[in-house]
């Protein structure tokens, strides 16, 4: 019996995105995209994603709940680690020099500007819900009353 990698892969990407999308996130999969995204005014949520466990089990789960808040981010967008890596290397760059790469994260943009993160040694091993919290403490912070 032979598997083929990917066919694999292709339908956990398939769902992955999927998953973004239900939620109201705008795939960004060039640098354009990207460019044009995070230069709209207020506030943009940007979730890395990824293929790992951690990505599929507390990230994603978390993106979709967080959103559900009084105050949340004028834009959701998300660019895919590993997938579409020159879009992903361009919002990386954006973030600025501080920024350690990491997948899943989040950024939290505001006009453009990098305010606040949420990295992958914030997720991984947490709950799902420790990490809706930690953004909604962000939200509280950044964003607007919906």
């Amino acid at each position: 019996m032979t598997m083929d990698f990917n066919f694999y892969m292709d339908e956990i990407t398939k769902t992955a995105r999927t998953e973004m999308e239900t939620s109201g996130y705008e795939q960004l999969t060039t640098p354009e995209e990207v460019d044009a995204a995070f230069k709209r005014p207020g506030t943009t949520l940007v979730m890395v994603n990824s293929v790992c466990g951690c990505a599929g089990g507390i990230a994603r789960p978390a993106a979709a709940h967080a959103v559900h808040y009084d105050k949340r981010p004028d834009h959701l967008v998300t660019v895919f680690a590993g997938q579409d890596k020159e879009a992903t290397a361009y919002a990386r760059m954006i973030f600025g020099e501080d920024h350690l790469p990491s997948s899943p994260s989040f950024a939290l943009l505001k006009d453009g500007k990098l305010v606040a993160e949420v990295g992958r040694y914030e997720i991984e091993g947490h709950d799902p819900m420790s990490v809706v919290t930690n953004l909604q403490g962000y939200f509280e912070e950044y964003c607007e009353e919906v």
